[in-house]
């Protein structure tokens, strides 16, 4: 396959370029930014148009209102999108619908009577809804447009999980991408982050059935303005340098999974850079040694889509016997803070599923401190009514769970000042 350099800006900022020598490992942070062409570089041949399918949970938890909620969402989004955008609607419970075929977006009344006509029953085999969404995504001649699948579900799918996996990494390797909404409580986060992640794709949480509309119209409006697809990075890393972790920052803070030295990061999609934080793992070395970390961003371009392009920099550590006291940059301070309180809150869970109710008790007191010195003082309440939860009952909600989890996500992104806040 051929390659060329691709027309975007790889930087890299890190907590410190200089080390001393020590006979313990040491942690570095890298913030890996790939950012977008300026407005005025942007031409139309670098848009497509979009090939979207909407996949709805109208299992019987869906009946009333989160369902005319998704329902009248979705007609807004149709009225949103161009008449050379493709678009299909598959709900699904224990088996599928598709309630609009892939279809060119010229009749949109027609559209809105059919999704209209969506009534709730039965239980959530969300592999139904996924495979029918995929035939009609695949209708269309894939390099010719953005192709994404938007998933909202209120609930746990039942035996198909593995299925569903196998399914996202393989519309993944074709360039599809997929995104995922849970409405209320009952639905498993870690699956939906899961299913998202060979994709670059986001997951977000709907507390209130008023904000679905919300998150629909920002994941649109991202996939609108697509600078490249399927990027991913690659590092070939020295003897003695790992990745521990990664987490995706920007356009949307998201955990991502690396194998085989790579890291999958969707889309450069509108104004924001796409943004991944690094956690690097360095061991001993000797005084006066220069480590060269290779980093490289493959992707594909809208305008020629089976050409990959290619970005490649070469980042450096030094070892020294006096390294200079360096300031840690402010951003990544900030990243590394919130990310830290994200990792608190995901261990309090894992300490109350392992029957320690105690640490999980005691690390929670700690995290409410935490985001209360940071000044996240609605999600210090949150965490602190769950530390009262804890104490009285013995448990933890659901709820307060996802709050506190996708809470500080939102928060990370912030952190790089890159909240693209929907306004409409």
């Amino acid at each position: 396959m051929a390659e060329t350099e691709a027309p975007f800006e790889l930087n890299i900022i890190a907590s410190r370029n200089q080390m001393p020598a020590l006979d313990t490992p040491q942690i570095v942070y890298l913030l890996v930014e790939i950012l977008p062409p300026d407005e005025s570089d942007t031409t139309d041949k670098n848009s497509l148009p979009l090939n979207l399918s909407l996949v709805i949970d109208r299992s019987t938890s869906m009946k009333g209102t989160r369902l005319n909620r998704v329902k009248k969402a979705a007609e807004l989004i149709v009225d949103k999108m161009s008449n050379q955008d493709f678009v299909s609607i598959v709900s699904y419970s224990d088996r599928a619908e598709v309630v609009v075929p892939s279809t060119l977006v010229n009749d949109k009344l027609a559209i809105h009577s059919k999704l209209r006509s969506i009534l709730a029953s039965g239980g959530t085999e969300i592999y139904q809804g996924l495979s029918a969404s995929w035939n009609e995504i695949g209708q269309r001649p894939l390099d010719k447009y953005v192709n994404h699948i938007i998933l909202l579900t209120d609930g746990h799918t039942y035996g198909d999980a593995d299925e569903c996996l196998a399914l996202a990494n393989d519309t993944a390797s074709r360039g599809v991408g997929i995104s995922a909404f849970g409405i209320g409580n009952e639905w498993n986060d870690e699956f939906l982050d899961e299913l998202v992640q060979p994709s670059g794709g986001q997951t977000g949480f709907i507390s209130d059935p008023e904000q679905i509309l919300h998150f629909l119209r920002q994941r649109i409006r991202g996939l609108g303005t697509i600078h490249a697809q399927n990027v991913r990075l690659k590092a070939v890393l020295p003897m003695g340098i790992a990745i521990r972790d990664a987490f995706k920052l920007s356009p949307f803070a998201q955990p991502v999974k690396f194998d085989k030295q790579q890291i999958p990061l969707g889309a450069i999609e509108g104004r924001a850079p796409l943004s991944v934080l690094l956690e690097v793992s360095i061991e001993p070395q000797p005084m006066g040694q220069t480590l060269t970390m290779p980093i490289e961003m493959r992707a594909f371009l809208p305008s020629d889509p089976k050409r990959e392009m290619t970005l490649k920099r070469n980042f450096k550590f030094w070892v020294s016997d006096a390294p200079p006291k360096e300031r840690m940059p402010e951003r990544i301070v900030r990243a590394v803070q919130i990310l830290n309180m994200y990792r608190m809150n995901e261990q309090v869970w894992k300490d109350a599923e392992n029957g320690d109710l105690a640490a999980a008790t005691k690390r929670m007191e700690y995290l409410t401190s935490r985001l209360r010195e940071a000044g996240f003082t609605q999600l210090a309440q949150k965490a602190q009514a769950e530390t009262h939860r804890m104490n009285f009952t013995g448990q933890l909600s659901g709820e307060g769970r996802k709050q506190i989890r996708y809470g500080t996500r939102t928060i990370m992104t912030k952190s790089l000042g890159l909240d693209f806040v929907d306004k409409e």
